[in-house]
């Protein structure tokens, strides 16, 4: 058992899967706030500010991620070039159009609540009601989010 009295190689195994979700993140994170300072068009005022809403609330949620993985007494990663080499999200590059943004935005999500669904499934097995809390809240204020954007979409 670790010092919070869950199995220690449960939790190794849970811990690995939230630093593939932080790396995830970080890219979702990056290519956002590159969203937020490349858009154009007609929808530059609403897009400017729901995406910089986007990437504050996608930095307070890595910086959980990681203490979750620290709780779970791993290390979180912390390198671009492990980033990159764990995510699914793939880096946006000189987007500028609403749609196309949105679009990656919905992409991303997507990606992150596949895995924080298998992930709620593991701390749930674990009975790790603290990752299982975090699962649920993004799980939740997400799909909400997708809901909303999608309807951006048309």
């Amino acid at each position: 058992m670790n010092h919070i009295g869950l199995d220690k190689e449960k939790s190794r195994a849970l811990a690995e899967a939230l630093n593939d979700l932080l790396a995830n993140y970080m890219v979702f994170y990056q290519n956002t706030r590159g969203l937020h300072w490349n858009i154009k068009g007609q929808k530059f005022f609403e897009l400017h500010l729901k995406f910089e809403e986007l990437y504050n609330d996608l930095l307070l949620k890595i910086d959980e991620l990681a203490e979750r993985v620290l709780t779970l007494e791993e290390t979180p990663m912390h390198t671009f070039e492990d980033y990159l080499e764990k995510t699914e999200i793939k880096s946006a590059r000189n987007v500028s159009e609403a749609s196309e943004s949105v679009q990656l935005i919905l992409a991303s999500f997507k990606t992150v609540l596949i895995k924080q669904r298998n992930i709620l499934h593991l701390s749930d097995d674990l009975n790790d009601e603290g990752t299982n809390a975090l699962m649920s809240d993004y799980i939740r204020e997400q799909e909400k989010l997708v809901w909303m954007y999608s309807a951006f979409m048309g």
